[in-house]
């Protein structure tokens, strides 16, 4: 399941304000019901997925799930700064639908497929100074509306499904440099995707789509090619006034194209059916414009200029990603060991602000004989600043000057490191108590290191 494009994530947790999204209040007594309704009977529950099992025979397969978010701060953010200690709670609700043509009408080779979301909150980072990191990766994006369109694209296969080809609304992040496996865990540095990916708002992270064509090819049983056109809308997406709903399709604000390739590469010999594997490595050229992360139009750092950030064509980021099964545990299920994975992600220092990501960890499903399904994580991910940026800002902040947005102090590197505990309790629904360490808060040396401890909830509907 792709987590960060399929989850539905269901909250136990008070909403409030104006980030409380209409429809999931609305659903909310919907969601509890269905919960209890699944523990105290399980066979019903049975039932009603059994039932849903004659429309995917005949290619309709509905999604409907619930995520929820919570993080607490144990400690007191940076003192001096407006900053206040607190709990952040973050869920996203996602609707859709795949839909197999040829099954169902005839119509070979063709599917179609569309994402629904709605959602709710605020992350806790954002009370000790983090903007660039969210501690609960769901938020953000759906526009507090009830409704906003994910992606909706009609897709067809060939050669015996060796060549296959996409086109409409689609998110280039759910395609490129994504790996499911980290939606395991809850912060924004790992879910989905790598942090430093979405920076480039060239590339339309989840929940947002843009205009695509998409082509994939098997060359071989190991290796597969990825690569595509997106159309780039850098200046509209992420803003209320453009892309809030979702359903806004003029092309008026794309300002160029994104062009990725990708090639995976999984082992199949005796030894990797074993203990399974897969392996990334992509790069992605885009054309659109973009603010320079230090210069104003004039080559000069517009913190000491205060002038209008430099407008550079052209930008560029590059990837590898990682997961490898190194222990097998016989006997719980085919997903039960011990998976290493790693990632390391490059932007164009001149466009911006992160120039690197690394990150490494491991998942451990079915450790123990009697909870097969539970799975424990850790990762830990380091940012390294673009050198230009860093220094930019290290002498504004020596003359006194005010940095930008919700800059306090000089970035100059940061990471996060995350631990969880995901406890399978019934088919479709799962509690991971999760712990979060915060090391130099939105990149800034200055800001308070920071320990979170909260839960994350889900739940698979259909």
């Amino acid at each position: 399941m792709r987590v960060g494009e399929r989850s539905f994530l269901t909250g136990f947790s008070c909403l409030r304000g104006k980030y409380a999204s209409s429809l999931v209040l609305a659903l909310s007594p919907v969601f509890a019901c269905t919960l209890i309704t699944l523990a105290a009977c399980p066979a019903r529950a049975d039932a009603a997925l059994a039932s849903l099992s004659g429309l995917r025979d005949r290619g309709v397969m509905l999604h409907v799930q619930h995520t929820n978010e919570m993080q607490g701060m144990v400690g007191s953010p940076t003192p001096g700064l407006g900053l206040k200690k607190g709990v952040g709670n973050v869920g996203i609700a996602t609707y859709g639908a795949d839909i197999d043509w040829e099954r169902l009408a005839g119509a070979e080779g063709v599917s179609t497929h569309i994402i629904l979301a709605s959602g709710y909150g605020s992350p806790t980072s954002h009370k000790f100074g983090d903007y660039l990191t969210p501690s609960q990766a769901t938020y953000g994006g759906v526009g507090n509306v009830v409704i906003h369109l994910v992606s909706a694209y009609a897709e067809k296969s060939m050669l015996y499904d060796r060549v296959s080809a996409a086109m409409g609304r689609m998110t280039f992040l759910s395609d490129f440099s994504a790996n499911p496996l980290y939606c395991n865990f809850m912060n924004a540095a790992f879910c989905g995707n790598p942090r430093a990916a979405s920076e480039n708002k060239a590339h339309a992270a989840f929940p947002m789509s843009n205009w695509a064509m998409r082509a994939r090819v098997q060359i071989s049983d190991v290796l597969v090619a990825k690569s595509g056109l997106y159309l780039t809308e850098t200046d509209a997406i992420y803003t209320h006034h453009q892309t809030r709903t979702g359903f806004k399709f003029n092309g008026a604000n794309i300002d160029g194209m994104a062009l990725p390739i990708e090639l995976a590469w999984t082992p199949r010999s005796e030894a990797a059916k074993a203990l399974p594997g897969h392996y990334k490595v992509g790069f992605v050229y885009d054309t659109a414009r973009h603010e320079s992360p230090f210069q104003d139009g004039n080559g000069q750092s517009f913190y000491i200029t205060d002038g209008t950030p430099r407008r550079l064509k052209g930008s560029w980021s590059s990837w590898i990603m990682a997961d490898q099964m190194v222990w097998r545990f016989k006997g719980r299920g085919p997903d039960a060991g011990v998976i290493l994975m790693g990632v390391a992600y490059w932007n164009s220092p001149r466009t911006q602000l992160r120039e690197a990501q690394y990150s490494l960890g491991f998942l451990i499903r079915g450790m123990f004989a009697s909870r097969s399904r539970d799975t424990i994580g850790l990762n830990a991910s380091w940012v390294r600043v673009s050198d230009g940026a860093r220094r930019a800002q290290l002498e504004a902040f020596r003359q006194n000057r005010k940095l930008r947005r919700h800059t306090l102090t000089p970035q100059t590197g940061g990471g996060v490191i995350e631990a969880f505990y995901q406890m399978h309790i019934w088919r479709g629904v799962s509690i991971a108590p999760d712990i979060q360490y915060y090391i130099n808060p939105g990149l800034q040396k200055a800001l308070r290191n920071q320990l979170l401890i909260g839960v994350k909830t889900h739940i698979e509907f259909i």
